[in-house]
């Protein structure tokens, strides 16, 4: 080989060197970085599934459950409900098969369509008078009473004829930790209120920021208010509105350690259907990637105000043609027209 030849091969294969080091740097990076991540994750999903609690009994058995259209195919309902120690209307609300939970305290229906382009979130009043399934009527709270989450399943899935695909359960006392966690959360309020008892606080009418304990404190309040749970259930909606915006907002989702601290936090306090595990709440998660806070709509299931039982008991009446147009809409998959054909 001339002289040329080999000076030039030599100056081929010295080229060719820092190329190959940069591209072994870039995936030694790649490698790395995909190490860090799926130790992330795993630490994410392992916190979640050892700090949530499994409530034993979920869906009814030996029922015919309500399945879903193929027009709402890919639709998720899952049923939510508020846990407060300190909160229910008496010790007969104390939620059975619950790790730890308290009296039963709110209660909400969150749907979420199958494009995933908005999330519809309805609270039911629970003083609501409706037929339990095997009991006869009574306020559809007292189905958790005479017969556990499964029965408050099968009454609102017969309700609405629509399937509910998971359940969560939330103590509220883990409101302080989160808020902390999200560094506080600002809501309108609507109406001006002292917290009853010793150490109650007064919110003014206004743009008000809760955190710990006095996010506890907003939430529970109904005897401050003339219309008592009405005013309690707005207060609670703005309250989870402003916590889903919160978290639904780049500042957030983009922040790995926010997260943690978030998750850290609220799944101690926080029971789920067994279905409901690290892997399925990720998933749901990221199908709402897109989704933020405006996106969100919150509701009251329609009533007809406030009765009287034949026992004397003061009652929510429902508003049956309301319900019947709302499980229309969760047939179809259309909640989010409903709303907004109600709204105007």
């Amino acid at each position: 080989m001339s002289n040329y030849l080999e000076e030039s091969v030599q100056r081929g294969g010295r080229k060719k060197r820092p190329v190959r080091i940069v591209l072994i740097s870039v995936l030694a990076l790649v490698l790395v970085a995909g190490l860090v991540a799926g130790a992330y994750l795993f630490n994410l999903a392992n916190t979640y599934n050892t700090q949530t609690k499994t409530i034993e009994e979920v869906f009814p058995e030996g029922t015919d459950r309500p399945t879903r259209t193929a027009a709402a195919e890919g639709a998720q309902t899952i049923l939510l409900l508020g846990s407060d120690e300190n909160g229910g209307s008496s010790e007969t609300e104390n939620l059975p098969g619950v790790p730890n939970a308290g009296r039963s305290d709110t209660m909400m229906l969150m749907h979420l369509p199958a494009n995933r382009e908005g999330v519809s979130v309805m609270s039911i009043m629970r003083d609501t008078w409706t037929d339990i399934p095997g009991h006869g009527e009574h306020k559809i709270n007292a189905a958790t009473a005479l017969g556990g989450v499964p029965l408050l399943v099968q009454t609102l899935e017969g309700m609405f004829d629509a399937p509910i695909d998971h359940v969560a359960i939330f103590d509220f006392e883990g409101f302080t930790g989160l808020t902390d966690a999200l560094g506080g959360v600002t809501v309108n309020n609507e109406i001006a209120f002292q917290s009853r008892g010793a150490d109650g606080e007064f919110f003014d009418q206004d743009e008000i920021n809760l955190q710990g304990e006095s996010a506890l404190k907003f939430v529970r309040e109904r005897y401050a208010f003339t219309d008592g749970d009405f005013q309690r259930v707005k207060n609670q909606q703005l309250f989870i509105k402003a916590i889903m915006g919160k978290f639904l907002t780049a500042e957030t989702l983009t922040n790995p350690l926010k997260i943690n601290e978030i998750v850290h936090q609220a799944s101690p306090y926080l029971s789920v259907d067994e279905g409901l595990d690290a892997t399925t709440a990720g998933g749901l998660a990221l199908s709402l990637r897109n989704i933020r806070g405006d996106d969100v709509q919150f509701f009251t299931l329609p009533n007809l105000g406030i009765g009287t039982s034949a026992d004397g008991q003061s009652i929510i009446l429902k508003d049956d043609a309301a319900i019947a147009d709302i499980a229309e809409a969760l047939d179809n998959d259309t909640l989010g027209d409903y709303l907004q054909t109600a709204a105007s």
